[in-house]
């Protein structure tokens, strides 16, 4: 039998070299399932995207997955692409296990909690501030070279790091510390910042948003005394006080410390990101 992917739409381009499309998988003309392929605008157009693979249940447990997903890397090859991403949810079990012998490397994850009704109470004697326009001047530069860092650290090429890390903010952060539904805070340590968070909200999936914490940094001399506790503390508060009930975040693979703090926080994983490099 053949596995083969039919269009179901014309291809979809952007002015800045963007490509999407929608295919059926077709074993001998017969659809078993669909897929959606795609550019990240992130990375940009030499960056693919597998998303929205599924295959029909009858059809499940015969590898059609798997031979979807290869020719998906192939039509990705075709568009120009020198590696492809998926997200795969943490409890399918059978796609995770699919991705890692495809030569995927999980490069990150999100995560969710789900916030109870009453705040948390901040740690007895930490202070917290809304950031200065003074201090987000330097810290926007620090946080863009840290989130850059970061995928450069996981075999992201620099200059699409770099571009992931302009479009971020771009995005998320359009007016600064004006942004609607965004915060900054500082933890204060003698006066001085140990450490920032950046609140807001994103669309978790198609339709359901969420409060998310951007980015959370404790200063290294100053790690160790709870601070980045008493940060997630604060971000709970502040989703809480703007009405939502769910708080989500991404945290790179490898980062050990941040994950068991999340995890002991009541977080819990939603979707393993990984990468291939496409030859």
């Amino acid at each position: 039998m053949t596995t083969t992917l039919r269009p179901t739409e014309p291809l979809q381009q952007t002015p800045d070299g963007g490509r999407s499309r929608t295919y059926d998988v077709c074993v001998n003309s017969r659809r078993v399932g669909s897929v959606r392929l795609s550019t990240d605008p992130g990375f940009g157009a030499a960056t693919g995207v597998i998303g929205e693979l599924r295959i029909d249940e009858p059809d499940r447990g015969r590898g059609r997955g798997t031979v979807a997903a290869l020719a998906s890397e192939e039509v990705l090859r075709g568009w120009g692409c020198a590696e492809v991403l998926v997200s795969v949810p943490a409890d399918a079990g059978p796609a995770l296990r699919m991705a890692r012998s495809l030569g995927y490397a999980e490069r990150s994850r999100n995560m969710v909690k789900q916030l109870p009704a009453e705040p948390p109470a901040l740690p007895e004697g930490v202070e917290v501030r809304p950031m200065t326009g003074d201090e987000y001047v330097a810290w926007e530069a620090g946080a863009k070279e840290a989130f850059a860092r970061s995928w450069i650290d996981r075999g992201v090429p620099e200059d699409r790091a770099r571009a992931k890390a302009e479009d971020s903010h771009r995005k998320y952060l359009p007016e600064g510390l004006a942004t609607p539904g965004t915060a900054i805070h500082v933890v204060v340590r003698d006066g001085r910042s140990a450490g920032f968070l950046w609140t807001g909200r994103i669309e978790l999936e198609p339709g359901r948003r969420a409060a998310f914490v951007y980015d959370v940094v404790v200063d290294a001399e100053q790690r160790g005394r709870g601070y980045g506790r008493a940060l997630m503390l604060l971000a709970e508060r502040v989703a809480r006080e703007a009405g939502e009930d769910l708080l989500g975040l991404h945290v790179f693979a490898g980062n050990t410390p941040a994950i068991r703090l999340y995890e002991s926080l009541g977080y819990r994983t939603t979707y393993v990101n990984s990468a291939k490099p496409l030859l």
